[in-house]
């Protein structure tokens, strides 16, 4: 494996009430992490092909452990999301390149199929600093009760030389969900909106 990993981490939320009703299922998050180092960090390289092969790694790795963290065949996955946090000595294109190029193929695989995008975001911090992850529904954009996120913080991470880089797959949308669109049952998952 190319990452040099320091530390991994798997969260997983389950809610069983929600505005004092119950969620039946409980509606259920988990949340894969690793800390690797940035082998750019304090530099500027134009070519940054190390990272987008980490990238790839990455992605089949943390989106296994979210499956196996929710113990549900893959094709259960309903959600996933993707997110990097930059220590101070990198750079946002150095999240970038782990999170876009080559992460999404391998995830999808994880959960089996995948025709959407997969939500992202990335941001620059320390240790403790909190990363958000988008989340949307795996196989069509346009489901809004599957519009979500999820949180993850380590408190010694990421280190000024380091990049956090995590996934989070549900086995459901937001409980309660109640704004119209697009409901799960009518996917069609040819286009990834619809």
């Amino acid at each position: 494996m190319k990452a040099e990993i320091r530390k991994l981490a798997v969260f997983v939320e389950e809610l069983h009430r929600e505005m004092d009703r119950p969620v039946s299922p409980p509606s259920r998050k988990a949340c894969a992490v690793a800390v690797i180092r940035n082998p750019f960090a304090g530099r500027y390289v134009e070519d940054l092909g190390d990272l987008i092969e980490i990238g790839a790694e990455l992605g089949g790795l943390l989106g296994k452990r979210c499956v196996e963290a929710l113990g549900i065949p893959p094709q259960a996955a309903e959600s996933y999301g993707k997110a990097a946090l930059v220590g101070e000595d990198g750079e946002l294109e150095h999240a970038a390149a782990i999170l876009h190029p080559a992460l999404g193929k391998p995830l999808r695989e994880a959960v089996e199929k995948g025709a959407a995008l997969v939500p992202s975001s990335k941001r620059r911090g320390g240790p403790g600093v909190v990363l958000d992850i988008p989340l949307g529904h795996k196989d069509a954009a346009y489901v809004r009760s599957h519009f979500d996120g999820m949180q993850v913080w380590l408190n010694d991470s990421p280190r000024a030389d380091e990049i956090m880089v995590a996934v989070a797959v549900t086995d459901s949308g937001r409980p309660l969900a109640r704004i119209g669109g697009l409901q799960a049952h009518e996917i069609e998952g040819r286009d990834g909106l619809r």
